[in-house]
């Protein structure tokens, strides 16, 4: 006869500035939650957090480190870009049964369930998804550098960057760059933070250009009208059309919504749930496969 948590499954969603663990066993979920952990930013330190974040686990559940190695694990981690990647990682944890994605499919998966649509994720990062007749497909999610259009990242990026056309005298005044300049001590004080800000520090600045184009200050609102019309064109060339619901999700992702146009509106949806959900689901959905194998 089996024990309570025997026969468990773990979930992983971990992102640029969160990551959250939970344990799984038939209807009961705990969960625990530590900080960043995107592997391709800084491996060592991600790797990290999911140890102290399984350890806490643990502690949380009275599990012991034997039956936290046995479970069958399920990550959905930011920074993962590949086969390559994920073998990196599952080296270095302790499971033998575990599935490693980059943090998409979570989110998706959490957002419409298994029904049909597209997401539009904005976090510290972003990418799109497109789910249809049990089939997905992803763009975006490439990282700070090459990628992440619309993220809270990039919008922080944008209004530094359109500050200091203000300060040129190519882009008209506006409290948005006053605000900043004024936060950051001058043009140089905007060069010198910014040179060393990490993608989260960059996305803390977000909230302050959402509230300004709330305002209807022109500098923000053409920050969020350029982040909108990224996810459109990048939804439609994926294959959006009117009827397919939309989810925005992320911390920013739903401030685009008054940005899209009224066709998209009108098909905006919430999500059934968050990327942890997701986690969840697709860390059951391995545990079957597993199960089914050895009968």
């Amino acid at each position: 006869m089996s024990r309570p948590f025997d026969n468990i499954a773990l979930a992983v969603d971990g992102g640029g500035t969160r990551c959250r663990i939970a344990v799984v066993c038939g209807s009961l979920v705990q969960q625990v939650e530590v900080g960043a952990a995107n592997v391709s930013t800084d491996f060592d330190a991600a790797c990290a957090e999911l140890k102290r974040g399984f350890a806490m686990l643990a502690g949380h559940t009275g599990l012991d480190a034997g039956q936290i190695d046995r479970a069958s694990a399920y990550l959905g981690l930011a920074g993962i870009t590949g086969k390559a990647m994920s073998k990196r990682l599952a080296a270095v944890l302790p499971f033998d049964r575990v599935r490693i994605e980059d943090d998409r499919p979570a989110a998706l998966r959490g957002a419409l369930g298994v029904k049909d649509g597209f997401v539009a994720h904005c976090g510290t990062g972003s990418f799109l998804a497109v789910q249809t007749g049990g089939q997905r497909s992803f763009a975006g999610g490439w990282g700070p550098v090459l990628g992440d259009q619309a993220s809270a990242q990039w919008v922080g990026r944008c209004a530094l960057t359109r500050t200091l056309d203000c300060v040129d005298g190519v882009q008209p005044a506006s409290e948005l760059a006053d605000s900043l300049l004024s936060r950051f001590d001058g043009a140089a004080g905007v060069v010198k933070a910014a040179s060393g800000m990490s993608p989260t520090e960059f996305g803390a600045l977000a909230p302050v250009v959402t509230r300004y184009a709330g305002r209807g200050d022109a500098l923000a609102v053409s920050i969020m009208e350029a982040g909108a019309r990224y996810l459109v064109d990048q939804m439609k060339a994926m294959g959006w059309v009117p009827g397919l619901s939309v989810c925005l999700t992320g911390g920013i992702g739903p401030q685009y919504a008054p940005y899209l146009p009224e066709a998209m509106q009108q098909e905006l949806t919430k999500p059934l749930g968050d990327p942890l959900t997701g986690a969840i689901a697709l860390a059951r959905a391995f545990q079957e496969e597993i199960e089914h194998e050895r009968c």
